[in-house]
């Protein structure tokens, strides 16, 4: 069962190194972040799941020590998903769960075994609930870090342009995030979320999956849209 969540965006920009003299921005994000980490601290999970979005190579399961880089955005700097699992992943981590890594290796995480899960963007809701069900069936104590963006299109500047609709949907997401609604984030619109370059819908469905039954009352504890696209933060428990 699904004993406590917790949702960050998840930009590079999120990593000083990678923010370099714009790292400041976003401290109040990372503060936030934190915060929400140590909800999932004070759980006492059994098993933390990581849950962030994918490009192909970057789905499905992501082990205990898989390794993320950010070389990729100009900063030699390398992260592991918790210890070292013993084995050699194949695979580097997506950028989401690399963020992730950063964000459990800043904050000390030494609570539970980990494990990551990279989901398309394209997946359908239908079975980002599926595949939560699966995770909150799967161990007694378990809890989710689930990373993604809301929309990127809430200024001219931003990545996704203006959008009207922007900032409407990331109201909804902010609303459902923050009352542990999780018929309102079942109920995400998929291709809006596509058109608007919201990266977290598929994994907030995934969460919505995995809480079914659990009870968990939910917290905003970010809003904000920094260089025109939605970052939030919540806490669930």
């Amino acid at each position: 069962m699904l004993v406590a969540a917790a949702a960050c965006p998840c930009p590079p920009l999120l990593v000083p190194e990678v923010a370099a003299g714009a790292a400041a921005e976003l401290d109040a994000a990372r503060a936030a972040c934190a915060d929400a980490v140590g909800v999932l601290a004070a759980a006492r999970p059994d098993r933390l799941v990581v849950v962030g979005p994918a490009a192909p190579d970057g789905r499905g399961a992501h082990p205990q020590g898989a390794r993320g880089s950010f070389r990729g955005f100009g900063v030699d700097l390398d992260v592991r998903l918790g210890p070292d699992g013993g084995s050699a992943p194949e695979r580097a981590l997506p950028p989401s769960l690399a963020v992730a890594a950063w964000l459990l290796e800043r904050t000390g995480w030494a609570d539970a075994p980990i494990e990551g899960l990279g989901v398309g963007e394209p997946l359908a809701p239908e079975r980002c609930i599926e595949v939560g069900r699966e995770i909150g069936a799967r161990a007694a104590r378990t809890a989710l870090l689930v990373m993604g963006d809301a929309s990127a299109c809430r200024t001219l500047k931003a990545p996704g342009y203006l959008d009207e609709r922007a900032a409407p949907f990331d109201a909804q997401v902010a609303h459902a995030l923050g009352s542990a609604d999780l018929a309102a984030l079942a109920a995400l619109d998929a291709e809006l979320a596509q058109e608007l370059k919201a990266s977290g819908r598929a994994p907030w469905q995934v969460l919505a999956g995995a809480a079914e039954g659990a009870d968990l009352t939910g917290t905003l504890l970010y809003e904000d849209a920094p260089y025109g696209v939605g970052y939030l933060v919540a806490a669930w428990s």
